[in-house]
């Protein structure tokens, strides 16, 4: 029974970081259409954030991770749609090139400003006891976190003026200014808002992982998959293909190994497109946000 409960929150685990590295490409991707490069560096500079504003800043690592590095890669992402992104909209090879483009400029500052090291910072929980076995005291958190971060963005475009712009921009942007709404704007903030979560996912798993100029290449393939297997719907469809990918991940790789779990994990990914070419909610969860 202790082993039980230990895989499943390792599960439940794998899944929560999943979703932290997906759920601002899903946002951005799922309300705006834009496939954006740079996800993975926006990920890398709330990973940075946290760190120095811990290690170099004085403040509390909750403060930096939860507080700070969403508001900081947040604002990087306001600057960016207002100087490059707007200017794209409905041209999405445009739009990948200039992520792209984005995304390297990044990485080189950074590698710049900080070197090509890898940067950590010790993990804020302990461990704790199941039986004869321990889990980590941050897993659990950022499950708690994931789900906290489900139930804001279902509060926010369900039940604010604001995600309700968001949803009408998304199907009709003509018909929201015709009466009077700002899609401008209203794409401005999405983007800001999907950067944000970006920024809060890699403070969120710097612990984990360290941070280096280079690490959003190890995350913006399994943001794609995630963001792509889920469909349209940003909260249904990121959370129902972060299940599916993070149970098979995790069980093969107790199973066999880490690298036969993320070999599963792609192969169930091509099978899912193969099978759902809309994606998991192009078929299931039509009506859900």
């Amino acid at each position: 029974m202790d082993f039980a409960a230990v895989l499943a929150i390792e599960i439940l685990g794998s899944i929560a970081i999943l979703v932290l590295i997906s759920i601002g490409l899903a946002v951005v991707f799922g309300m705006m259409k834009v496939i954006n490069m740079a996800h993975g560096e926006f990920l890398m500079l709330g990973g940075y954030v946290a760190i120095y504003g811990t290690n170099h800043a004085g403040l509390n690592f909750w403060v930096s991770a939860l507080i700070l590095a969403p508001l900081v890669v947040g604002g990087v992402g306001l600057l960016l749609e207002w100087l490059v992104i707007r200017h794209l909209y409905g041209r999405m090879i445009d739009t990948m090139l200039a992520t792209w483009g984005i995304s390297l400029a990044l990485i080189g500052g950074m590698t710049m400003l900080v070197g090509n090291t890898t940067t950590g910072i010790s993990t804020p929980l302990s461990s704790l006891s199941i039986g004869d076995y321990s889990v980590s005291g941050y897993v659990i958190f950022l499950i708690a976190l994931a789900l906290a971060i489900f139930a804001g963005l279902f509060c926010l475009f369900r039940l604010t003026t604001f995600g309700l712009l968001a949803r009408a921009t998304t199907q009709n942007a003509d018909m929201v200014a015709a009466l009077g709404g700002n899609p401008r704007r209203i794409y401005a903030l999405t983007f800001g808002l999907g950067a944000a979560l970006a920024g809060l996912g890699g403070a969120a798993l710097a612990p984990l992982t360290g941070v280096i100029p280079t690490i959003g290449a190890s995350y913006i393939a399994k943001a794609f998959i995630t963001v792509i297997s889920g469909g349209a719907a940003v909260i249904a469809g990121n959370l129902s293909a972060s299940v599916l990918f993070g149970v098979v991940g995790q069980a093969f790789t107790y199973v066999y190994t880490p690298v036969i779990g993320e070999v599963a994990l792609l192969l169930t990914a091509i099978v899912l497109i193969r099978i759902l070419p809309q994606g998991i909610t192009g078929r299931f969860f039509r009506r859900s946000i």
